[in-house]
């Protein structure tokens, strides 16, 4: 009895968390690059690669370059001393969904 309830409890969390991941893949798909993905994952491709040095000229050629290319963009803003400014994040982006 109690596991019953415990499943129908289960699913009636689950169904709403469910149905509001849907919207946010969904548009997760539609973006196929951002400024969420690691920063590897953005210079192996030629058309974003382009889009992240037109706005951030250098990053690839940053000393520590090697150390960041594992995280995002977004994940490096607050540690680059204000050189890295949402404004310029979501202009990345609005050039990137354009791909």
């Amino acid at each position: 009895m109690h596991f019953k309830f415990f499943a129908a409890s289960i699913a009636a969390i689950a169904a709403p968390v469910a149905i509001a991941a849907a919207p946010a893949a969904a548009q997760e798909a539609a973006a196929k690059f951002s400024t969420q993905l690691p920063i590897e994952t953005l210079m192996a491709d030629d058309a974003a690669r382009a889009v992240v040095l037109k706005h951030m000229p250098g990053l690839d050629q940053h000393p520590a370059y090697d150390q960041m290319k594992g995280m995002s963009l977004r994940t490096i803003m607050p540690y680059s001393q204000g050189r890295i400014t949402p404004e310029t994040l979501d202009a990345i982006d609005a050039d990137l969904a354009t791909l």
